[in-house]
């Protein structure tokens, strides 16, 4: 008894460490909106199209580097494919206030959200920024990338076209 016990005990507390990952539904945390309202991310929808969520930070310039050259194109890919852009900053409460300069300063027309005490982050398994997720149209994770070089951009579209077509994403 005192074995099942130390067992189920043990299963708990690993229980709660599961991250999110391929084939999961997005994580419920609460994030900030740039006005201060706050939003929960398991109300990200695009009625059954695709949605691209990307971790970044004001400080980290690739990040900035990924979110600007997906603006160069975003109207295009909203267009032919109906996705939508989640932009999330891990930035803390001393540095969120350069979150909307940025925004505004680049003319982002992404929704952006604040993840201010990283629990979003923690739930969807970032470990580092950039980090890039798509979101099939039922609302599950299939496909993530760590890190930008140029031209990953071109791969993440490639991968929202071939989800709009039905076929399934490689890594």
């Amino acid at each position: 008894m005192k074995k099942l016990a130390i067992l189920t005990i043990l299963f708990l507390s690993f229980s709660v460490f599961v991250k999110a990952g391929d084939g999961d539904k997005i994580p419920s945390a609460t994030l900030k909106k740039l006005d201060g309202s706050k939003i929960n991310s398991n109300t990200f929808s695009n009625n059954g199209k695709p949605i691209i969520i990307s971790f970044w930070a004001t400080w980290c310039k690739p990040c900035k580097k990924e979110l600007d050259a997906i603006a160069e194109t975003y109207p295009e890919w909203v267009k032919e494919t109906g996705v939508k852009l989640i932009a999330i900053s891990i930035d803390d409460v001393r540095s969120s206030s350069k979150v909307v300069t940025d925004v505004k300063t680049k003319g982002w027309e992404y929704e952006v959200y604040l993840d201010e005490n990283q629990d979003f982050k923690r739930a969807m398994n970032v470990n580092n920024v950039p980090h890039t997720f798509i979101i099939d149209g039922n609302g599950l994770i299939v496909w993530s990338h760590n890190s930008y070089s140029e031209g990953d951009e071109d791969k993440l579209y490639e991968n929202i076209k071939a989800l709009i077509k039905g076929e399934k994403l490689t890594h």
